[in-house]
């Protein structure tokens, strides 16, 4: 009884408030099962920094020297020396995306570009709230919609702010079905969001399959070089899924390794949400940019689509546009959600897809855009 009074005298409110936020994490994670595999190690892990004196990270003992915490040294490890730990992570994803819709209809790359609008006018508005150039393009980057992505450019870019872009990311990709109905019925009537679309798929050879994740790697390397890591480990998680000989290695990519890595990265980043760093009004802040670039890349994805329908007989349905933000495959399936809402019979599923996985490549490309425009000026 007598060290638990004396380790809670040790507590500060800061801590205290960072109990409250790793306990909203696990309530989230459990309750609303709002992105679990992450958001429930990341509020506990949030709790286990924030003990006093906590055996997760690196500390001195006296007659010992320094003890070596396993959350510290994971971070140090994983993300901070190597960006290991994001990185692998997308192996995983690769192999769960089926390119197929995004190859039978082309035009569906031009949705994923489009909807990246957020993470610029997020870039800018942090820049103009007084944020650096490297946290205010870290920052924006939760426009990516994409956690990984966001933890990387943040810290290559060597942002304070890891933990509170992180959390922004994660939390708001989980809000996906909240914020993005809101958003698209802004800039949308009724009659537009009620367009019915017929899906007519190309066919799409197994060799196209196979050649797309190898070109898209190549072309990326060349125009966003910063990308590479991102996007090549993207390619070669989807070339494990379509080249039909590694069936083994893409199972375990999907389940085993993502699955892992997922545990990993979630407990590992709350490493950055130690309340000395996390408790302020900058968090705050960064919530709210990071709430606005997930708002404008629906809108920016929305607008582009009534831009194109000006010039087409056939309209699309804008709402199509939308689903070219990075969170696959929930976007796509919040657009379908919504048009059969409008329309009951409406199936738009597919074309969503195809903006959806756009998104993906996109958002990875965006975030080595990011990372070379800024490198040049720090």
């Amino acid at each position: 009884m007598e060290y638990l009074v004396e380790g809670l005298m040790k507590v500060t409110w800061q801590q205290m408030v960072m109990y409250g936020i790793g306990i909203l994490l696990i309530w989230l994670a459990v309750k609303k099962e709002y992105e679990p595999a992450l958001l429930l190690p990341m509020g506990f892990g949030a709790i286990l920094v924030n003990l006093p004196a906590s055996g997760v990270v690196n500390q001195m003992m006296p007659g010992v020297g320094e003890v070596r915490g396993v959350i510290q040294w994971l971070f140090e490890v994983g993300i901070e020396a190597s960006e290991a730990m994001p990185v692998l992570l997308f192996i995983g994803i690769g192999a769960m995306i089926d390119f197929g819709p995004l190859l039978s209809q082309p035009i569906m790359f031009l949705f994923g570009a489009a909807a990246q609008f957020g993470i610029f006018f997020a870039i800018c508005a942090a820049s103009l709230m007084g944020f650096s150039l490297k946290d205010a393009a870290s920052i924006g980057i939760i426009g990516a919609a994409d956690g990984p992505t966001s933890i990387l450019v943040s810290q290559v870019l060597h942002s304070k702010y890891v933990g509170a872009i992180a959390v922004a990311a994660y939390s708001y990709m989980a809000l996906v079905p909240i914020v993005q109905p809101f958003a698209i019925k802004l800039v949308t009537t009724k009659k537009e969001r009620a367009i019915h679309m017929e899906y007519q798929p190309g066919s799409v050879s197994k060799a196209m399959r196979i050649a797309f994740p190898i070109v898209t790697t190549i072309i990326v390397g060349f125009i966003a070089p910063a990308s590479v890591a991102l996007v090549g480990f993207l390619m070669f998680g989807n070339l494990l899924r379509e080249c039909g000989v590694l069936n083994n290695l893409s199972d375990a990519a999907q389940t085993d390794l993502a699955n892992l890595i997922t545990l990993l990265l979630g407990i590992t980043i709350s490493f950055s949400m130690k309340a000395e760093a996390f408790v302020h009004m900058d968090t705050l802040m960064i919530m709210g940019i990071g709430l606005l670039a997930f708002v404008f890349d629906t809108i920016g994805g929305v607008m582009f689509a009534k831009f194109v329908n000006l010039f087409r007989k056939k309209k699309l349905n804008p709402m199509i546009g939308a689903a070219g933000i990075s969170a696959f495959p929930m976007s796509s399936r919040v657009v379908q959600k919504l048009a059969a809402k409008e329309e009951p019979g409406n199936i738009i599923l597919m074309h969503a897809a195809g903006a959806n996985v756009s998104g993906q490549i996109a958002s990875v490309i965006a975030g080595g855009i990011v990372i070379n425009l800024v490198s040049r000026y720090l």
